[in-house]
């Protein structure tokens, strides 16, 4: 599922109720969460942040831009920051499962909906933008609100969605910059020292800017400068990353205070180590660090990896797992404690209502199965029952990974354990999907039937969903039969005294491979389109019998090391 961030900035940072009232009209979309309003009373401004997926953010923004037109009269707005429209700016930002690229149409879309229906200028930047010029946003927003009307005039910034004239309505609204762009961090490391100027001096080790070149290589030289009489600049070692030096009353410590402006090409853990090492190298500790804001969750996955390959430890473990490590190698909760529910962005979007099964416990989904209803039923059994075979195949291979003397081929058994951990979690996502599937058939069902219009859309929608009901299971198939080749390998090369284990993962794999199989069987009966079920057949034929064939193979070779 393709998650995006969208952050509007309104200029409007003082009035509680209009505030409260331009953000509240997120949340009447189905589907968005809002995460945070920030209002500043000095800058008049808030920074509002929602997530969810593309299509529904994008209702979302263009319901608070049409409210905060509503609300906000740029013809008598006054405050510290640059500003030229009452939604300032309003960038759409990929989380997960969607790329910058991606995004882009998305924010065309959204700017030209806000062009025509509301009658708003509007200026696309960064990736989005038609022209090179325009993807600075400072560049689109010269001159502010109080250049606007002479901005609009000029053909040269004819603004790239809605109107060029200047009337009540755009006087009143200003323009927008609709972009779409990679999501900034802002991320503190805490030092154990109370000195600003230290402080400083990591930073400017380590953002791109670097520091200021003097004579002599002092403190206190003359200033280099170009022949332009620019100052010359020595570049610091992280890309794409700004960053100060500050004194916290709160804590009482010196942290630098870093803004991660593309954490593909400097992500968190990376700028935390070069913090690490320029701090030692001037006599200080770093201590930990501090989150600002919310945090995708590849960002700590990916600290959790960089930490395990310095370890020499399996990548393969739990996703739980990994974001304990990465809290733990970062020092998050050095100053107080974190909690990634709330502060990682996926995290925050999770329905209990579309996990329900696989949140249970095992007396819970026991309960559940038990019940005098279709479902959960052989399907969602056959997925968990297959997660639990990868599970096993996942331990032998972590378990192996650490064994004393076998540190040459940490690497060996971490590639396995990672296959088998993504075998796991794609089982688990089945164990629901199969359950919906269901409930989707239940819904067509359901659909009134009382003319031929209604008939043969019922029809339809019931063939549809029927087909989902069996693409589901055949699925859960594939994944158990291709979680069995990491049990096949544990029975042959892992850990001799966790042999018993693989066979146990394989028998599970097995049995969630044949009981999916027949879930596949089972909802074909009645199914009118033969050659889709012929060809989905012959599919689910050959999984059966090479599930068949390689938990035979597997059980032989496990008995004879037993």
């Amino acid at each position: 599922m393709p998650i995006i961030e969208c952050v509007p900035n309104i200029s409007e940072g003082r009035d509680r109720a209009k505030i409260d009232a331009i953000a509240a009209v997120v949340e009447t979309v189905e589907g968005v969460r809002l995460l945070d309003v920030d209002p500043g009373a000095a800058t008049n401004r808030t920074v509002i942040t929602f997530v969810g997926e593309p299509g529904p953010v994008c209702e979302a923004a263009f319901r608070l831009v049409k409210k905060a037109q509503e609300l906000i009269d740029m013809s008598a707005h006054r405050g510290e920051h640059p500003r030229f429209g009452a939604t300032d700016v309003c960038p759409l930002v990929p989380i997960s499962g969607i790329t910058l690229q991606e995004l882009v149409p998305y924010a065309h879309k959204l700017g030209e909906r806000i062009g025509k229906e509301l009658g708003i200028p509007v200026y696309a930047y960064e990736a989005a933008a038609k022209e090179d010029k325009r993807r600075n946003l400072a560049n689109n927003r010269a001159g502010e609100y109080e250049g606007l009307e002479k901005k609009l005039a000029d053909p040269a910034w004819k603004p790239d969605f809605g109107p060029t004239a200047w009337n009540e309505s755009t006087k009143r609204s200003g323009a927008t910059a609709v972009g779409a762009r990679k999501i900034l961090i802002a991320y503190n490391v805490n030092l154990n020292s109370t000195s600003v100027r230290r402080a400083n001096a990591i930073a400017f080790d380590l953002r791109e800017s670097g520091r200021v070149k003097r004579e002599g290589g002092t403190l206190t030289g003359k200033i280099i400068k170009d022949a332009e009489g620019n100052p010359v600049h020595t570049p610091g070692k992280l890309k794409a990353v700004k960053g100060i030096g500050w004194f916290i009353e709160e804590y009482g410590i010196a942290q630098l205070s870093l803004n991660l402006n593309d954490v593909d090409v400097t992500p968190v853990h990376v700028a935390f180590d070069e913090a690490c090492k320029s701090a030692a190298e001037r006599g200080i500790r770093v201590t930990g660090s501090e989150l600002v804001g919310l945090i995708p969750k590849q960002c700590l996955l990916d600290a959790a990896d960089f930490f395990l390959r310095r370890q020499q430890r399996s990548l393969g473990i739990t996703e739980r797992e990994k974001i304990t490590i990465a809290v733990k190698s970062l020092g998050l909760d050095d100053l107080a404690p974190f909690d990634p529910r709330k502060k990682v962005i996926e995290y925050q979007l999770e329905d209990a209502a579309m996990s329900r099964l696989v949140n249970m416990s095992l007396v819970r989904f026991t309960e559940e199965t038990a019940r005098e209803t279709p479902a959960p039923g052989g399907g969602s059994v056959a997925a968990i029952t297959g997660a639990m075979g990868a599970a096993l195949g996942a331990m032998v291979a972590n378990l192996s990974a650490n064994k004393r003397g076998w540190d040459e081929r940490w690497g060996e058994f971490s590639g396995w354990a990672v296959k088998a951990e993504g075998y796991r979690t794609r089982l688990l996502e089945l164990v629901d999907a199969d359950t919906r599937a269901y409930e989707a058939i239940m819904q067509a069902l359901q659909l009134p039937k009382a003319g031929p219009e209604q008939q043969a859309a019922r029809k339809a929608a019931l063939h549809e969903a029927t087909k989902g009901a069996i693409l589901v299971p055949l699925e859960t198939l594939r994944v158990c039969v291709d979680s069995m080749e990491v049990a096949q390998a544990m029975a042959q090369i892992g850990m001799p005294s966790s042999v018993s284990d693989a066979g146990v993962g394989v028998m599970c794999a097995r049995t969630g491979a044949l009981a999916a199989y027949l879930n596949v069987r089972t909802n074909f009966m009645g199914f009118e389109d033969a050659a889709f079920k012929d060809k989905v057949m012959q599919e689910a034929d050959e999984l059966k019998a090479k599930a068949e064939r390689m938990e035979a193979e597997v059980m032989a070779a496990t008995l004879a090391k037993l």
